[in-house]
């Protein structure tokens, strides 16, 4: 079924992340126009429209009433959705709600407006060309510890959101797992009276934030450097492996092999190990490449 057809209409709708003059004219006109305002907290939403001067109802799609979508688009085909702050699909449910739209053959827009982890990114002065967004990491377990650990290893900058209450634990654990001098920053309260960013190291932050912080807060974490060792990591003499199997009399596939078991990328491990050899004659010809 075309869009047309199904009549089905779903507008994205972002909304400010703190200063109410953040929300765009387009905006404004899209909740005035549609037949319904979805959001997450109709108290909340509802205190925007009242600001705006805008009447419209207000149906509550959250994470835990979200199976309700289809049933509220039979009812307002033309619906605006809008998050508690910022771009809806973001850290919500929002996607759940473009799925349902698509599945019934409906259109989707999807405005520009405030989000909180660009700005955040921008003010954080670490390396804005690439990054990956976190959003909120689980609270326990190993999915928590595996994403920590990805954060501590990847290359581009990391973002994630964190609640005031969890701040500082989580400050902990990046410093354990990144290592106490990886660079970091926490912008909280974006476009409010109090907005603050501060920057520095991991334990710079993890003292400073140690008596707990309020708002909505964006933490910001650099990436992991060529030549830098995480916490428990060693620094693998692999020349000197190499050597000390050519002297025991290994030949240069073995020698290839044994390094490439160790993590050293094949090629690296081909051209280590040919001038191991080169260096102790009494070892069997260099293997031919393959």
């Amino acid at each position: 079924m075309s869009a047309a057809a199904s009549g089905v209409h779903l507008w994205l709708v972002p909304t400010p992340v703190g200063n109410l003059g953040d929300l765009t004219y387009r905006a404004a006109e899209v909740l005035r126009q549609a037949d319904a305002v979805a959001c997450e907290d109709t108290r909340r939403t509802g205190a925007l429209l009242t600001h705006l001067g805008i009447a419209r109802p207000l149906v509550r799609l959250d994470a835990h009433t979200m199976s309700r979508a289809e049933r509220t688009f039979g009812q307002y085909p033309r619906l605006a959705y809008v998050s508690d702050a910022g771009t809806p699909g973001i850290s919500d449910p929002g996607s759940e709600l473009v799925a349902a739209a698509l599945r019934l053959g409906g259109q989707v827009e999807a405005l520009p407006g405030a989000t909180a982890l660009i700005p955040a990114l921008v003010l954080s002065g670490l390396n804005t060309a690439r990054f990956t967004f976190e959003g909120f990491l689980p609270r326990t377990g190993r999915e928590r510890k595996e994403r920590l650990g990805a954060i501590a290893a990847r290359s581009e900058t990391s973002i994630l959101y964190e609640s005031p209450h969890r701040l500082h634990a989580s400050l902990i654990e990046l410093a354990a797992v990144c290592g106490e001098a990886r660079l970091a920053s926490v912008t909280r309260e974006l476009s409010k009276k109090f907005e603050e960013t501060r920057r520095g190291t991991l334990a710079e932050l993890t003292e400073y934030f140690g008596g707990g912080v309020r708002g909505e807060i964006v933490v910001v974490v650099a990436g992991k450097a060529a030549n830098e060792l995480l916490p428990g990591e060693q620094l693998t003499d692999y020349p000197g492996l190499a050597a000390g199997w050519a002297a025991e009399g290994k030949d240069a596939r073995e020698i290839r092999a044994l390094l490439q078991t160790r993590g050293l990328r094949k090629n690296d491990a081909y051209q280590l190990a040919l001038g191991a050899v080169q260096t102790h004659p009494s070892t069997n010809s260099p293997m031919e490449e393959s």
